[in-house]
């Protein structure tokens, strides 16, 4: 795997780490900005409406420049929004940095997706898509728990200078490290836009709102879960957390790896091993080594499904993938929105602290299902072909069918020329 990656992965790590940190410092944020602590909530809410919103628009404005320069672009706006956030006076400066720095977290995985399937052979580009998020994934273990410590020890703002100088680091290691790869040729917005017309494309996007989704229904509630059903003590919640990042880590290289040799295999599998376990969560949640295999699991699940899912939707976004790979970032964002909603409304209505783990049990398995149709759509224009062929074929001709279908049985994509006529 290239170096680039190296810097895409750091830049991954402190977009992660100031995403998730947040949410062991609310009551320091709160208390030192005079708000209440549902007040100081606004600022996760306001950080992921950034990147739903910041995603598509800024990955619009950046086809006009290199995706060198806009990924630099996006690292200066994810240091400026941190230093806004580590100096702010007031709430309402807070809210706006942290809003400014969540407009570069779906454009720089959407355009780092793209950037790094193009650094490696067409066999490898999962693998070097779950090499980028790999630097997310390690912010769960190490960035957010170190920079939960610092900020309530040394300050919460201190953690957010530091978290801007990861941006500094990662901005010095994509001028450094990542070519100028050229723009494609004759590629232009209307062209970006038209991916959306692609089925595939909005199927995956689909699966990428409920299989994700279904992984935050459970892990939105887990310290009131583990605490008033699992019987953890309340400082059991900061390295239950550190298990999950864990899971988070495995899951995201093993479905790189595995999605690109049968990635709807992969899919499969992950999606429904993630519905079982939160089925199985939801009736297990008070006995502690279950919940302590089960919130890994989650993890690892989950996240086995973030390579193959981006992968999908580049590769039927063939020639024009850039707009569409962001709008699946911001699919994730939008599936943990949704989950956390679904999962307070079934608590308030007083079904328990377990039972978001049953609604993130359906959402995985709603994924299952658009994931099976989704494929079943893919194989058919191969099989009406089948059908369709003369008695006598021409021996050449068969030979390159067989080869085609088994392609697409075996990686669940079809070939890029198929893919780009659909699109």
């Amino acid at each position: 795997m290239p170096l680039a990656l190296l810097a895409l992965a750091i830049g991954a790590f402190g977009i992660g780490t100031t995403e998730f940190v947040i949410m062991g410092l609310l009551p320091q944020v709160g208390a030192d900005l005079g708000v209440s602590v549902p007040t100081a909530g606004f600022l996760v809410t306001g950080y992921a409406l950034g990147v739903m919103i910041g995603a598509p628009i800024m990955t619009v404005l950046g086809t006009r420049i290199s995706r060198k320069n806009m990924l630099m672009l996006l690292m200066g706006l994810f240091i400026l929004g941190n230093l806004v956030s580590a100096v702010a006076p007031v709430f309402a400066v807070m809210l706006i940095g942290r809003v400014v720095a969540s407009l570069a977290h779906g454009a720089f995985f959407g355009i780092g997706s793209v950037v790094a399937a193009e650094l490696v052979a067409p066999e490898k580009k999962a693998g070097a898509i779950s090499m980028m998020f790999t630097g997310l994934t390690v912010a769960n273990v190490v960035g957010v728990p170190l920079g939960t410590y610092v900020g309530q020890n040394a300050g919460w703002r201190v953690t957010f200078l530091l978290v801007a100088a990861l941006g500094v680091l990662g901005l010095a290691g994509v001028a450094k490290l990542v070519p100028d790869l050229p723009k494609p040729e004759g590629v232009r917005l209307r062209h970006e836009v038209a991916a959306f017309r692609n089925t595939q494309v909005i199927l995956a996007m689909a699966m990428t709102v409920l299989g994700f989704g279904g992984v935050f229904a459970a892990i939105t509630y887990i310290a009131p879960m583990m605490t008033e059903v699992g019987g953890f003590a309340g400082s059991s919640v900061t390295w239950l957390m550190v298990v999950f990042g864990l899971g988070m880590v495995a899951g995201n290289l093993i479905g790189g790896r595995f999605a690109d040799r049968r990635l709807m295999p992969m899919l499969y599998t992950a999606l429904g091993g993630l519905a079982l376990v939160l089925l199985l969560f939801t009736f297990l949640a008070s006995v502690k080594a279950a919940s302590v295999a089960a919130v890994f699991l989650i993890g690892a699940l989950g996240f086995a499904t973030v390579p193959p899912l981006q992968k999908r939707v580049l590769d039927h976004a063939h020639g024009a993938p850039t707009l569409a790979s962001a709008a699946n970032i911001g699919a994730f964002n939008l599936g943990n929105a949704l989950s956390a909603w679904l999962g307070g409304l079934v608590i308030s209505a007083g079904l328990g602290y377990t039972a978001p783990n049953a609604v993130g049990a359906v959402l995985a398995a709603a994924a299952l299902v658009l994931a099976v149709i989704s494929h079943r759509l893919e194989l058919r224009p191969t099989r009406t072909t089948a059908a369709s062929a003369p008695a006598n074929p021409d021996p050449a001709a068969v030979t390159d069918h067989t080869a085609a279908h088994a392609a697409a049985s075996d990686h669940g994509t079809a070939p890029a020329a198929a893919a780009a006529v659909r699109s």
